[in-house]
């Protein structure tokens, strides 16, 4: 039975890992899509987006069967309990993913980042993949100090973020109400982005650890 487990658990972390995988091309392709009015990608990631959740539905499934048939406890059971939520945060990225695809499909043949943010919204998409990289060695590897990485490195998407809302509280702002929403919207999805790989950082932490600190201030 603890052979089975075992082999349980491993496939368990190579779900996630899969999913985080599919996230970091989700996020690739629909950046590229929104930078160079691609919707031919863009398409391609809205499709894509229901393979992430079949695979979150398989996480759940798999987990709620091991706690079921095996009674973990300790470190497998926080094994269990951090895979449901780590699997519920890459989903969301994935969501994310979608809307900025979305996103750049509505305005197509135009771009849905108005002029003068196009560098604003490169440097979040390039903190954005960097982010979905890290949690997917992260997940490989359990490496704490990766784990710190992701939660530092975030600040740049903040940053970033804040950057967006505050163009549009200078004086001389003149975009149109669906720029305006364009620019709000887009930085969220990004932000957001980063706020969940955080959040998977922190659970792994977690894991590892047994430490609830990082939970209690979890995304």
């Amino acid at each position: 039975m603890r052979t089975l487990f075992t082999a349980e658990m491993s496939e368990l972390a190579d779900d996630l890992t899969t999913m985080a995988k599919h996230v970091e091309s989700a996020i690739t392709r629909a950046s590229e899509a929104l930078l160079t009015q691609n919707v031919e990608l863009a398409q391609q990631v809205i499709a894509d987006d229901s393979k992430l959740d079949d695979l979150e539905e398989t996480v759940d499934e798999r987990c709620v069967l091991l706690i079921a048939q095996q009674q973990p406890v300790g470190l497998d059971l926080r094994s269990i309990v951090a895979s449901l939520r780590i699997s519920a945060a890459l989903e969301r990225m994935g969501d994310l993913a979608q809307h900025i695809a979305e996103a750049a499909r509505r305005a197509y043949p135009g771009s849905a980042i108005p002029a003068g943010h196009e560098e604003i919204f490169t440097g979040m998409a390039e903190a954005a993949k960097k982010a979905a990289t890290e949690v997917i060695e992260l997940l490989e590897t359990r490496d704490l100090n990766l784990a710190a990485q992701i939660v530092s490195d975030d600040d740049a998407l903040d940053q970033l973020h804040a950057q967006a809302y505050k163009t549009m509280l200078a004086d001389d702002y003149s975009g149109s109400a669906q720029e305006t929403l364009d620019i709000s919207l887009l930085a969220r999805f990004f932000e957001r982005f980063g706020d969940h790989a955080v959040s998977v950082s922190r659970r792994i932490v977690y894991l590892v650890t047994g430490d609830l600190t990082g939970e209690r201030g979890r995304i």
